[in-house]
């Protein structure tokens, strides 16, 4: 088994072989991430029953709570890859970086815009400077300061070095955000989907949001794939096996 893992792990780090074998991945992935997300969402938004506090208005969380989830599991595989680029200095791994900042700073994004829509409601406010949204503000920023480095550094392996040191330090903060609300008084509710106990949510409620999450790390799946992809195109262009690639393609 070991073995096999190990030989597996090589094989991706080829990007010839990565492409190869994403092009495969994505004609499944793609259809299930849409109907998944959708599902979710229309269960959630359309169907489950209102909050006997909130009414309707917490039905935001079914876009809300898996960004927010989606951010934070990005920057973690941001982090890995990060320190995947930094100790065997793999080529893919730089290009994972690049493939999921985007797409992770738009997701933190979504989650701080439709957090601001739901406290307004909710608290009154659309800000305040409470430990969840500020360190929720602060994972934007490293998000967006990993692809300012990228952008800013010419050579791509130097920025990808570069680029994995800032994805890996930032992973402290994926833990703040985590743990916010339990370190600190905190405006923002806890978490109500728990590993080891019991959901503070009815199920009516939380599997809709369970499928939006699914839905979510599913498309963020197909969108790095798709950038990795890209990615790759560009920086094997000179390989004759992208000229053939390309050549099929035109």
């Amino acid at each position: 088994m070991w073995n096999w893992l190990k030989k597996w792990y090589h094989k991706l780090g080829s990007p010839r072989y990565f492409y190869e074998i994403t092009g495969a991945w994505l004609p499944w992935v793609w259809p299930l991430a849409v109907l998944t997300l959708g599902a979710g969402l229309v269960w959630g938004l359309a169907f489950a029953p209102p909050d006997y506090q909130q009414g309707n208005s917490y039905r935001i969380i079914f876009i809300h709570v898996p960004a927010a989830s989606a951010a934070l599991l990005g920057y973690v595989a941001m982090g890995v890859a990060g320190l995947v680029a930094l100790v065997w200095r793999m080529k893919m791994a730089e290009i994972m970086i690049k493939a999921i900042a985007p797409f992770g700073a738009t997701l933190a994004a979504i989650a701080l815009i439709t957090g601001a829509i739901w406290g307004k409601p909710t608290w009154g406010t659309w800000w305040v400077w409470d430990a969840r949204l500020t360190s929720m503000l602060i994972l934007l920023f490293l998000y967006l300061g990993v692809i300012a480095l990228q952008n800013a550094i010419t050579d791509p392996r130097q920025a990808g070095r570069a680029a994995g040191l800032l994805a890996v330090v930032g992973v402290i903060n994926v833990v703040i955000v985590k743990y916010s609300v339990q370190w600190w008084n905190s405006l923002h509710q806890g978490s109500t989907i728990r590993m080891t106990e019991e959901s503070t949510m009815p199920p009516e409620m939380l599997t809709p949001l369970l499928i939006s999450m699914a839905g979510f790390y599913l498309l963020f799946a197909c969108i790095v794939l798709v950038n990795a992809r890209s990615e790759v195109l560009w920086r094997e262009r000179r390989a004759n096996w992208v000229r053939r690639e390309l050549s099929n393609v035109l």
